[in-house]
């Protein structure tokens, strides 16, 4: 009798679910979120839809393991933020990379989608703060406790405070499409942060 336990099947269902999360990525990024359905994505992956609802219990759940799998991190190993001794060239490296990612079309088109589900699935965003979210916010926080005890940053610094103070601008930027993102954008968005904070 054939074994489903061993490593040909393993590697058959990794290959599946591959296809699947590409395939959930290329459909959100060619046609409207509303009309990508878990059928077009099994079609397009060339797999069964049941074999979807095997591993995710929604649209909602495939689009965001897609972009999940983009993520830093995603893999398993932790997310660690560059530390040059320079704590605003370091933030302006990230927040360069930040503004390009959300300026890239196939991304915005991704993470909007899962922006539209998060605002209406309470368990999905439970989901994005565990997995996604709360990981990049721990990453840039260990940055941070390095930068103020070197003396960047004041004593004390509210890292959440600096952080939505940072990033929230970013975000409502791009959010309501008003206005450009671009480098000289993200490096104004350091430097405002790092003056409120007593960055040097």
């Amino acid at each position: 009798m054939p074994h489903d336990a061993g490593p040909d099947h393993s590697r058959r269902k990794e290959r599946s679910r591959q296809a699947i999360l590409e395939a959930t990525r290329a459909l959100v990024v060619e046609q409207p979120y509303d009309k990508v359905t878990v059928e077009a994505i099994a079609s397009r992956a060339g797999v069964g839809k049941q074999t979807i609802y095997r591993r995710w219990p929604s649209k909602s759940a495939v689009v965001f393991a897609a972009v999940l799998a983009l993520s830093e991190g995603a893999d398993g190993q932790s997310v660690v933020l560059p530390d040059t001794g320079d704590l605003e060239a370091d933030l302006k490296q990230v927040m360069r990379a930040t503004v390009a990612e959300f300026d890239d079309p196939s991304f915005d088109r991704l993470i909007r989608a899962v922006n539209t589900e998060i605002a209406n699935d309470p368990d999905l965003a439970a989901e994005y703060r565990e997995k996604l979210s709360r990981p990049l916010d721990d990453a840039k926080k260990a940055r941070l406790r390095t930068a103020e005890r070197d003396g960047q940053l004041l004593p004390g610094t509210d890292f959440d405070l600096l952080l939505e103070m940072l990033y929230a601008p970013l975000f409502q930027r791009w959010l309501h499409r008003s206005g450009p993102l671009t480098p000289t954008y993200a490096d104004a968005l350091v430097e405002a942060t790092l003056r409120a904070f007593g960055g040097r």
